[in-house]
């Protein structure tokens, strides 16, 4: 696998509690700074439909 440099948000403090992001091989990866030998892997059209869902803000839930 094609190892590129994690890269993480500029909203991330310095706390290193942050989600990293690479892209390797053509899939996206992430990993949580603090538990970087758990790796997320999907491709970029899935992880798109992620930030979208997010910035929709479709995962709020109201009781």
């Amino acid at each position: 696998m094609t190892n590129t440099k994690w890269q993480k948000s500029s909203f991330s403090g310095s706390g290193g509690d942050c989600i990293e992001i690479r892209t390797a091989d053509g899939l996206v990866e992430l990993r949580e700074s603090d538990e970087g030998h758990v790796i997320i892997r999907t491709t970029p059209t899935t992880f798109a439909a992620l930030l979208q869902a997010i910035k929709a803000s479709e995962f709020n839930h109201h009781a």
